[in-house]
């Protein structure tokens, strides 16, 4: 029997508007990652106080490669997207970062062009970078699909594994919500195969799996972001989950 640790939502908003001041960061450096989960937005140019970090992300992708990071100034910042190669903005918003600490940022929602991103939310969810407790790996969920259900639970099941079943390691997680950490005991032997865990997304209190999906974190410590997002130019969640690597 594997154990779970309690889980509570935190959530991390930024609304995009029009336009913002110019942020002003301290000495101190954050490390950033970027992720493209606009589902009908083109590939873009991401630029932090007017300063381009990230270039030419498509739908899903994430920059800089994982397991790295970005570094950029602390405080408040500036963050625009703009269609890649040209001036054409997508979206434009602030997000507060702490010094010294590392962030997932998620660009996600509609960009309805013309119409200056004003559907478009900016998710900044602040990392774990410092390993899952010994003999664990780590799981995080956020979610970032617009068209699917508004509040979702998330199984993390230690394979061989029926999802759903048991009770969910997240539950209700609403969208542009990011979840806690949950940690789960790694066990080698039930690494490859199959993989280490199954990964089951349903609508809240439901027991309809939208899908499930394998993860193997390969190694006690790792810990891993799950990102859930649209299907491209859809009208329906993706029927997987983007996985990122905060420690390997």
């Amino acid at each position: 029997m594997f154990r779970l640790l309690k889980v509570q939502t935190l959530t991390w908003i930024v609304v995009t508007v029009t336009i913002f001041a110019t942020g002003c960061g301290s000495s101190d450096r954050t490390q950033m990652r970027f992720v493209h989960a606009i589902q009908d937005g083109a590939a873009m140019d991401i630029d932090v106080n007017g300063t381009s970090e990230f270039t030419d992300i498509s739908f899903l992708g994430v920059q800089p490669s994982q397991p790295g990071y970005t570094p950029v100034p602390s405080g408040t910042d500036t963050i625009k997207g703009v269609a890649t190669g040209t001036t054409t903005q997508t979206f434009s918003a602030t997000a507060s970062f702490s010094g010294s600490r590392h962030y997932t940022v998620v660009a996600t929602g509609f960009s309805q062009t013309g119409n200056n991103g004003s559907n478009v939310a900016l998710l900044s969810v602040p990392d774990n970078t410092s390993g899952a407790p010994s003999g664990d790996v780590s799981f995080r969920v956020i979610h970032a699909s617009p068209s699917g259900p508004g509040n979702v639970d998330v199984y993390i099941l230690l394979n061989p594994a029926t999802c759903p079943s048991g009770t969910p390691a997240i539950s209700a997680l609403g969208y542009t919500q990011g979840s806690s950490y949950v940690s789960l005991p790694y066990n080698p032997n039930n690494a490859t195969p199959p993989p280490g865990f199954t990964v089951c997304v349903t609508a809240a209190s439901s027991l309809t799996p939208i899908f499930s999906k394998p993860s193997d974190p390969g190694t006690a410590g790792a810990v891993r972001t799950l990102v859930l997002t649209d299907v491209q130019d859809g009208t329906s969640m993706q029927k997987s989950f983007l996985e990122l690597s905060d420690v390997d």
